[in-house]
């Protein structure tokens, strides 16, 4: 069971979502909230797996919540929800710890495997915001050699690439013959060679270094 909570200062948003959700056998709404203090106090009371959160809340940014609740509850991973996709915006919510961010009009069935896909341990990054951030990851200054990450093998770099499409590990599995264990299995390697926690981190620092 993967439990829910819904961050998002419009109750009609938040309402809609639950009614998106609720029917999901694997999904369970635990709480919701319509501003940053009352979603702290929730998230320490109810400690939820998920939390879907809209990155313009009133008081406190929604990139400031999610930069809380990261170094607060790490075990609760953060979905940022958005209309936006603008580069500095999802650079910061990344930076924040976002493990997830989908913009508001995605369709039912993409929400809902992005949130199984973070319970999974993945990211999930809408596809317009990847656009943007990769956009601004290539015009970055490139980085020094020296301190450059231990380089990945060839196969390392073609599940990297599917990663960046964002393929779970199964879909990578299906499109490369693999089983999907083994393809865990490359990605927890690939993480520990770049030293990340993430796939998003990992697709950033591979993007930074031009291997992709």
């Amino acid at each position: 069971m993967i439990r829910l909570a819904i961050i998002d200062d419009h109750e009609m948003v938040r309402e809609g979502l639950k009614a998106m959700l609720v029917a999901e056998p694997d999904f369970q709404i635990v709480g919701d909230a319509a501003n940053a203090q009352q979603a702290l106090v929730m998230i320490e009371q109810l400690r939820p797996d998920i939390i879907l959160l809209d990155v313009r809340l009133p008081g406190m940014s929604g990139t400031e919540v999610c930069r809380t609740v990261t170094e607060r509850f790490p075990e609760t991973a953060v979905i940022i929800l958005t209309t936006f996709t603008d580069e500095d915006l999802v650079a910061r919510c990344i930076q924040a710890g976002a493990r997830g961010f989908i913009v508001k009009d995605i369709e039912r069935f993409d929400l809902k495997r992005s949130i199984r896909a973070v319970a999974r341990g993945e990211a999930a990054i809408d596809s317009k915001a990847a656009v943007a951030v990769l956009a601004r990851l290539r015009r970055a200054p490139s980085i020094d050699q020296e301190a450059s990450p231990e380089p990945l093998s060839s196969q390392q770099l073609v599940i990297l690439r599917l990663v960046a499409q964002g393929l779970s590990s199964r879909e990578i599995a299906t499109q490369l013959y693999l089983s999907e264990n083994t393809v865990k299995g490359y990605v927890q390697e690939i993480l520990h060679r770049l030293n990340v926690k993430n796939r998003t981190e990992a697709v950033m620092v591979a993007v930074k270094h031009g291997w992709l």
